[in-house]
């Protein structure tokens, strides 16, 4: 697929609940939840910076959200690829359309948080550098 179409990337682009319901599941390979369970567009535009849309013929194969902490520090989560257009750099696309998106808004850094699996994508691909972090889990 990703020979066949030019992929386009627009920050704040249309989506419906249903397209990334399919994606979300497809990309980390959980159930399909539905818009009653999570509305993902209603959560984007109430809480979100931006988020990033990719598209190949219309299809939609790509997204990132990107929260912010309302000031100066932007935070990618929920990077999702389908399948299809896998290891075409589509993944680094979003990534850099997120972070262009953020400059734009004022941010002056974006962070991500990954698994050590996903360091030749985030540091390699993405260009993110390596900084220490931890994480609490609550509950």
């Amino acid at each position: 697929m990703a020979s066949e179409y030019t992929i386009t990337y627009e920050w704040r682009g249309d989506f419906t609940n249903e397209e990334i319901h399919e994606l979300h599941a497809e990309a980390f390979e959980t159930r399909l939840f539905d818009e009653s369970e999570w509305d993902w567009v209603k959560q984007t535009a109430d809480h979100s910076l931006g988020w990033v849309v990719a598209r190949a013929g219309g299809q939609f194969v790509g997204f990132v959200n990107v929260l912010w902490d309302g000031f100066v520090h932007a935070f990618i989560e929920d990077v999702m690829v389908h399948k299809l257009v896998r290891h075409s750099r589509v993944g680094v696309g979003v990534v850099h359309a997120a972070r262009d998106g953020a400059t734009a808004a004022g941010c002056e850094f974006l962070h991500v948080q990954f698994g050590e699996h996903l360091t030749p994508f985030y540091i390699d691909a993405c260009e993110f550098k390596p900084m220490p972090g931890g994480l609490m889990e609550l509950g």
